[in-house]
């Protein structure tokens, strides 16, 4: 993954390093019934967890950042959320959930076969009817697109853009 060293001195700056939330990501979130269950894999300081978490929604944070994931707790405010400091690509739940967020994280991964394994871990977390949530470089684009497209008896994707895709789990 990305130099853990850089996203720490960014965090180290103060709050909201990577800035807000998406709107793509916020709008989708919100048409989920709350309380959802909702995994944000690559949280850093918790900008989409701590926004799902204030709709109602019970929230796992997972970021190889310490610094990152004690911010999102201390911002947590009494929500339903929980941080977990672990790699994304070495994060393991018997849960399934009914979100899953990777939002700029899978250009942080060191090659496509890193993406590739990132894409098939949030996919075996998602529960039946879930959804996973990916804003990305468009660079990725088409590798994230065939991961759900090779996959078409399992997933339909609901929004394609050069920067998100959003894809339902059947």
């Amino acid at each position: 993954m990305g130099s853990l060293v850089d996203y720490d001195i960014h965090y180290k700056k103060g709050r909201g390093q990577c800035g807000a939330p998406f709107p793509a990501i916020e709008a989708a979130l919100q048409t989920m019934t709350a309380p959802g269950r909702i995994l944000d894999l690559g949280c850093g300081q918790g900008r989409d967890a701590l926004m799902a978490a204030r709709m109602g929604h019970e929230v796992v944070g997972v970021d190889l950042s310490e610094i990152g994931i004690s911010q999102m707790l201390e911002d947590a405010e009494g929500l339903d959320i929980t941080g977990v400091v672990s790699d994304v690509l070495s994060y393991r739940s018997r849960r399934k959930f009914d979100a899953v967020v990777l939002d700029r994280v899978l250009h942080l991964l060191l090659d496509d076969d890193e993406r590739r394994e990132a894409l098939a871990r949030a996919a075996a977390l998602t529960k039946k009817n879930g959804v996973v949530l990916i804003a990305d470089t468009p660079k990725h684009a088409p590798l994230i697109q065939s991961f759900f497209d090779d996959q078409p008896a399992r997933w339909r994707p609901t929004k394609r853009t050069k920067n998100f895709l959003f894809a339902t789990k059947l």
